[in-house]
């Protein structure tokens, strides 16, 4: 039998002030979802509080500050992770989900991901993103 790990983490869901919902392309070698349009987040390390670990996927991932941040809903997942050279790890998420408004919308994404972009309501129903991204974004009301 396959050990899986479980780790937190927090998602930030970044909506503009004109409502549009901000999603990363991921790189195409590697995370939960490699090429496709997701949610941006990621691990709460050792020690770390949840709301610093939200400000610093932010940082880290976007290159924004936070506004405003409330708290929706967790869930959870088994999903396959691949590193970036090429390992496959099972993995039982347990996600954060959280409402957050940018201090700036002036976005610089990190090396996990390829683009990223602001979505409207009819921009993200007619694009294909991961059944676990939609099915999130449908309980927060976005979608």
């Amino acid at each position: 039998m396959v050990e899986i790990s479980t780790r937190i983490c927090v998602v930030p869901i970044v909506i503009d002030h004109s409502g549009r919902v901000l999603l990363v392309k991921m790189a195409a070698d590697r995370g939960v979802f490699p090429g496709q349009w997701a949610l941006p987040g990621g691990g709460v390390e050792p020690n770390e509080r949840i709301l610093d670990a939200l400000a610093r996927e932010a940082r880290e991932e976007l290159g924004i500050e936070l506004a405003g941040v409330q708290p929706l809903f967790f869930k959870d997942a088994r999903v396959e992770k691949i590193a970036a050279d090429g390992t496959r790890t099972p993995q039982h998420l347990i996600f954060l989900i959280y409402r957050c408004s940018p201090a700036s919308t002036a976005i610089t994404i990190n090396e996990e991901f390829s683009a990223y972009r602001w979505f409207d309501r009819e921009e993200l129903e007619a694009t294909q993103i991961p059944e676990l991204t939609a099915e999130t974004l449908r309980s927060a009301g976005l979608l």
